[in-house]
């Protein structure tokens, strides 16, 4: 393996060649999140002096550990490396000799705005490297520390950190190959919820091309009300007072448990705004919150009013996006009627309703069945079809409807169970515990990455465009686009 050095505005890095493909990792596009620098917007990057040492994976923002269940997790969410406050960090794949400028890719993980990392192995950015794109894949802040809008404390500093490291990629990406003028953001789940909302953000224009929400749409911040309840739920939980400085008088590791423990379903934090509904549909209690300079209104009202109408979308979901929530554990199989209206309650309104119209009334109905194809009809797939509808730019929908033989053949095409084919890392995610069972088709994995790099160069799919008339969308396993009719679902969303 080579070592290879680029020389930035901030001093040299050394990384890793080997295989056509050049690899930098934990390149600081933001100064380390030092206690002066908690809840505080990202700083710019301090100059190191002689070279940076890029050939190995840093720190990840403060998170609790995974849950190990019957699939492996670890492909997905990573493990924990090394500890310390310099996270604020991107890894950076690029061809070894690229063909003149080439497309950059930036990616944003998900994990309910709690957990992930940019280091998982579903991540690896070889793949797009090796097919004349650079890849990006960047790390934010999390949770409390990223998401918690405490008084004296900047809002929405996920999203901040992620606009930083698009302002890194502008300035410096043309040192690794890039194309400055040609950037797609692409991610997945909470990582897709906040490029859907970075489409209309007023800091965030220019800074990318394209984007590719997988599983995620632009239906996700919250009011500043609600989130002040969180806050002060938080504070009571940890005998702080409600502000930055209240929180700055814990370690981030001291906080862990306590934004662990809010994530549980509860009677007593009510998370749903002045309609009635929680975004989140109780998975998570940290979200964006709209009204503030990132995100002066709503996404998707964002959307409506034009905001983002330059940006190419590729938008999509997949068949069962839910069972990733239900099946492992058995819970799907466990809940009655009453704990769906439970869940769903906290929600939506009308939650019988919506049970009903999902089938809850026919007979030989599973509550829990039922529960997890009206989520995932409700959290994911409605929504992401009504933003491809607002969006006064180009949109295209797809659908992943590949279902994993994982846990006897109950995973389906679940949650998360894309991301291997678009990276082309079908590899980490195979196995006995793996979230694809033993044998996922390399086919499939080579048509998705193609089309996520054709659109990234040039922002066209090879089907019609979205639009509320014709309802296109495109199945990724059949690979034709076909009218879809309005789901059920429409009846309890805006």
């Amino acid at each position: 393996m080579d070592r290879v050095q680029v020389a930035l505005a901030d001093g040299v890095v050394e990384g890793v060649a080997d295989g056509g493909v050049k690899r930098f990792f934990s390149l600081p596009f933001a100064a380390p999140v030092t206690q002066e620098r908690r809840f505080r917007e990202p700083q710019p990057v301090e100059r190191w002096p002689g070279v940076r040492d890029a050939s190995r994976r840093g720190p990840c923002a403060p998170q609790n550990p995974s849950v190990q269940a019957e699939i492996d997790t670890d492909a997905l969410m990573g493990v924990a490396g090394p500890e310390g406050p310099d996270y604020l960090t991107l890894n950076v794949f690029a061809p070894a000799e690229p063909a003149g400028p080439a497309p950059v890719m930036v990616f944003v993980h998900g994990g309910s705005f709690v957990a992930g990392s940019k280091d998982a192995p579903v991540y690896d950015g070889s793949a797009f490297a090796r097919d004349g794109v650079v890849c990006v894949v960047i790390n934010y802040r999390l949770g409390i520390e990223g998401f918690v809008p405490a008084k004296g404390a900047p809002t929405n500093l996920g999203l901040r950190d992620m606009i930083a490291a698009l302002q890194w990629v502008r300035d410096n990406i043309a040192a690794f190959g890039g194309d400055p003028g040609c950037v797609t953001m692409f991610g997945e789940s909470g990582g897709a919820y906040c490029i859907a909302l970075l489409m209309g953000s007023p800091l965030a224009k220019g800074l990318f091309h394209r984007a590719i929400c997988q599983s995620g749409h632009a239906l996700v911040s919250r009011d500043p009300e609600v989130l002040q309840r969180i806050v002060r739920r938080l504070a009571k939980a940890l005998k702080i007072s409600p502000d930055r400085d209240g929180f700055l008088s814990l370690k981030p590791e001291a906080m862990l448990a306590a934004q662990a423990k809010l994530m549980l379903p509860s009677l007593w934090l009510d998370t749903r705004d002045k309609d009635r509904r929680d975004p989140s549909f109780g998975i998570t209690r940290y979200l964006p919150v709209h009204g503030d300079d990132v995100l002066p209104m709503p996404g998707l009202e964002a959307l409506s009013a034009g905001a983002g109408e330059d940006i190419r979308l590729l938008i999509g979901t997949n068949t069962d996006e839910a069972n990733l929530f239900f099946v492992p554990g058995g819970v799907r199989d466990k809940l009655n009627k009453w704990a769906a209206w439970f869940f769903l309650d906290r929600a939506v309104p009308k939650a019988w309703q919506a049970l009903r119209a999902y089938g809850l009334d026919e007979k030989g109905a599973k509550p829990g069945y039922v529960l997890a194809r009206a989520m995932t009809d409700l959290m994911f797939r409605w929504m992401t079809r009504r933003t491809a509808e607002v969006h006064r730019g180009r949109s295209y929908v797809y659908e992943f409807d590949w279902r994993s033989p994982a846990l006897g053949g109950e995973l389906g095409a679940a949650h998360a169970v894309e991301l291997p084919f678009v990276f082309d890392t079908l590899a980490c995610a195979s196995g006995e515990r793996g979230l694809l069972g033993a044998a996922p088709p390399q086919a499939l994995a080579d048509h998705i990455h193609a089309l996520w790099i054709k659109f990234a160069r040039d922002g066209e799919a090879p089907w019609p465009a979205y639009d509320a008339a014709t309802r296109q969308v495109y199945s990724l396993t059949r690979q034709t686009a076909v009218h879809e009719p309005v789901m059920p679902a429409a009846a309890f969303l805006p």
